[in-house]
């Protein structure tokens, strides 16, 4: 089993040597808020997971809030990242544009805790969310414009990743596989770009 989103950032690894204890708490609080939600996952849960003691969680995180930010943003780093791995050899915008769908859907569902907490149990961290959203926006409006095609507005891929969000946040939440979703949410976009004075 490949190692969780978290775990893979290349940060954890002197955490690991250097302060071991935090890292454990970082995936143990991932564990607890997906396997009991974030209202009913405990600082007692994330340090019966890791190991440690309640003291030492309080002299290294403010807060349950803050422990499970900090580790949605490691887990986002490394999502981002495997987009940008993935995207490399497209040879136009329609294959960066499956091939990056493709690797967001494949790694969640490779770490199906971090995926409900990303997924389903972000609403604690929604600022955090809302940046996360705002930054796919972005990268979806950078694989538009190699379509040499009017791009559409900000506000419709932040629409667009907000969509792709909650499909996969549906699915998650019924068990189902993420990594189907992948040709409804390629031809989704596809069709955002429409006919090129769509967007003029």
């Amino acid at each position: 089993m490949p190692d969780s989103l978290v775990a893979s950032h290349p940060g954890i690894a002197p955490l690991l040597t250097d302060r071991p204890q935090r890292a454990r708490l970082l995936e143990a609080m991932v564990q607890a808020v997906a396997e009991k939600g974030y209202e009913a996952a405990t600082v007692a849960d994330a340090v019966r997971l890791a190991r440690v003691s309640r003291g030492t969680f309080y002299e290294l995180f403010e807060s349950k809030e803050a422990c499970l930010l900090a580790a949605y943003r490691l887990g986002y780093e490394v999502l981002e990242s495997r987009i940008d791995v993935a995207i490399r050899p497209a040879r136009d915008w329609r294959e960066e544009l499956r091939l990056g769908i493709r690797a967001y859907l494949q790694a969640l569902e490779q770490d199906p805790l971090f995926a409900r907490v990303y997924l389903v149990e972000a609403e604690v961290v929604w600022e955090e969310r809302e940046a996360v959203l705002h930054r796919f926006a972005h990268r979806y409006a950078a694989t538009f414009a190699r379509s040499g095609r009017p791009a559409p507005p900000l506000e419709a891929l932040y629409l667009l990743a907000s969509g792709v969000h909650a499909l996969a946040c549906a699915r998650v939440r019924t068990g189902g596989r993420v990594r189907d979703l992948e040709d409804i949410l390629v031809g989704c976009a596809v069709r955002l770009v429409g006919k090129e004075e769509t967007w003029i």
